[in-house]
């Protein structure tokens, strides 16, 4: 067990998984007929059925216990009120203000920020409703019909998750592509067969200095000058999303199309922000404020329902059983839905980005275990990939699988049959196969082949079953992801909200990149053995 040391929650949660640790979900459900429906909760069309995981009523209210005792409710308080919890950096945590859609207003030192969130929305949705109707046009007078976003990390992976899965929802004839990476394949590949007449950009950036982002900012303005051979063009084809008016400015973008955010929302998090530009252009204001009503749900729930009764608050709970009692390491997300096929990406950063800490919130080096590796695909491609180690392996990999019981695109009984494989996973990892089951099927098999066909089961997964992939539905989901991230991090007494670990590596890269300019003959130094000799081979062989 990986769990901590002082506190009577964890130490009683320790002595029950001693007790419990060998019970399997067979003797679990053989002994409960009605397991389903005592571990199963609904949120407006949302099912989260957990019974297929290795708990009982005890272990729940251990759990529900080691929340209270961690003073989660007062947490979440602080978090809506405003209050300054991101304290490493000195900032409150509001990206919940960004979906506020109701009349109460949200404060930051004192001042309602609501009025300047409505702002930046209408402003969004104005543009966005021009683009789209064609009343905005590119520098020849050509209409957009392609929407170019250049960011990275919370800048790029959260509108392209979304845009992919809304996709259903789009504008015929507008199409959204997203770049991030410095990669030059990446812009190239991307640029290669569009249009400057009818390509607009949307550079997204807080500081307006990102390296990849201003590195893929300049080519893509190039780009344009190269095909309008004039620096006007650029305030036709170019908006911003950024806090940094006189670097937008200049980059030969007008005040007026540049979209602002605040430092109280973390990149991360920032999808309902400026940051759902893209997104926005491609769905329309109406879809995105159903997306933003469905994020505001799922956080009404979050502040306002009992523990015992809470979805994001138990998702928690059981990833913290399987972390610091099974000692799990990994978490993997399984969408039944093609169009989530960046969700888990997604999760990756929100999670991994937000709980990879081993630095407790007074400073001291924790000896607990923290945040899991996120990690999946969508089914059922899924399946014919890494599911053998989900089934046979000797890793603890808790599942969550995510599914609907409508498609967005029916086609004949597509749906069903991947529904089916849907439930039919879930089942096969809960119970397995026995070796008499094998041998009932297989007169005379021999041992050894009987064990490779044995299933052990006893493999733990939720499942989340919505009626049908929608920007509410969408809210509703990452809200609830967002909300479990939050509360895990408060049990383990970590700050969720900032991310010094993503700094020295960014530090280092200029002055790797310092070397890399200087002449061939000039052998780089201040750096491990290692390292000097790959820049000089770099310098070489460029």
């Amino acid at each position: 067990m990986n769990i901590h040391p002082d506190t009577p929650a964890w130490q009683a949660l320790a002595a029950h998984y001693n007790s419990i640790k060998d019970s399997t979900l067979a003797d679990l459900f053989a002994a409960d007929p009605q397991r389903a429906k005592k571990f199963s909760l609904e949120f407006e069309d949302l099912l989260l059925d957990f019974s297929k995981n290795r708990i009982t009523a005890e272990t729940m209210r251990l759990l529900f216990r080691l929340a209270e005792e961690s003073s989660l409710r007062q947490s979440i308080d602080a978090m809506f009120s405003g209050q300054c919890i991101n304290e490493t950096e000195g900032r409150a945590v509001l990206h919940t203000a960004l979906r506020n859609r109701s009349n109460q207003p949200v404060y930051v030192n004192g001042q309602d920020v609501m009025p300047a969130v409505k702002a930046v929305l209408q402003r969004m949705s104005a543009f966005a409703e021009r683009v789209r109707a064609g009343a905005w046009t590119g520098y020849t007078g050509k209409p957009i019909r392609n929407i170019v976003n250049i960011g990275i990390g919370g800048s790029d992976l959260g509108p392209r998750m979304a845009s992919e899965a809304l996709k259903p929802f789009s504008l015929p004839g507008m199409r959204v592509f997203y770049v991030s990476n410095i990669d030059s394949f990446h812009l190239a590949d991307t640029l290669s067969g569009l249009s400057p007449e009818e390509t607009l950009f949307v550079i997204a950036s807080k500081t307006f200095t990102t390296q990849e982002t201003m590195t893929n900012a300049r080519s893509a303005r190039q780009w344009l000058l190269t095909a309008f051979a004039s620096k006007e063009a650029i305030a036709r084809h170019c908006v911003a999303v950024s806090t940094n008016s006189e670097a937008v400015a200049a980059f030969g973008i007008e005040a007026e199309n540049m979209f602002e955010f605040w430092d109280w929302v973390g990149g991360r998090y920032s999808l309902c922000s400026a940051i759902g530009l893209p997104l926005l252009l491609q769905i329309g204001p109406d879809h995105f404020l159903a997306m933003l009503e469905g994020f505001h749900a799922m956080d009404q729930h979050f502040r306002s329902a009992k523990l015992e009764q809470n979805l994001p608050v138990i998702l928690a709970l059981l990833g913290i059983w399987y972390n610091n009692f099974f000692e799990a390491q990994t978490q993997a997300i399984l969408p039944y839905n093609q169009s989530l096929q960046r969700f888990p990406a997604y999760l990756q950063q929100v999670d991994m980005e937000s709980n990879g800490k081993s630095v407790s919130k007074s400073g001291q080096r924790i000896t607990w275990q923290t945040g899991p590796i996120v990690w999946g695909e969508p089914g059922s491609n899924s399946q014919h990939s890494f599911f053998q180690l989900l089934h046979q392996g000797t890793k603890l990999i808790p599942a969550d699988f995510i599914g609907f019981c409508r498609s967005q695109t029916p086609l004949g009984d597509h749906h069903r049959k991947l529904m089916a494989n849907f439930v039919a996973q879930t089942e096969a990892l809960a119970f397995g196969k026995s070796t008499a089951a094998v041998r009932a099927e297989n007169p005379g098999i021999s041992d050894s082949l009987a064990a490779h066909k044995t299933f052990l089961g006893n493999r733990p997964t939720n499942t989340l079953l919505a009626d049908e992939l929608t920007p509410r539905t969408l809210g509703m989901l990452i809200a609830l992801y967002e909300h479990k991230i939050f509360t895990q991090g408060v049990l383990w007494q970590i700050y969720s909200f900032d991310q010094w670990g993503v700094q020295l590596g960014k530090v280092l890269a200029d002055k790797v990149l310092q070397d890399l300019n200087e002449p061939l003959s000039v052998l780089p130094t201040g750096h491990d053995d290692s390292s000097c000799a790959i820049i000089q081979r770099l310098k070489e062989r460029s």
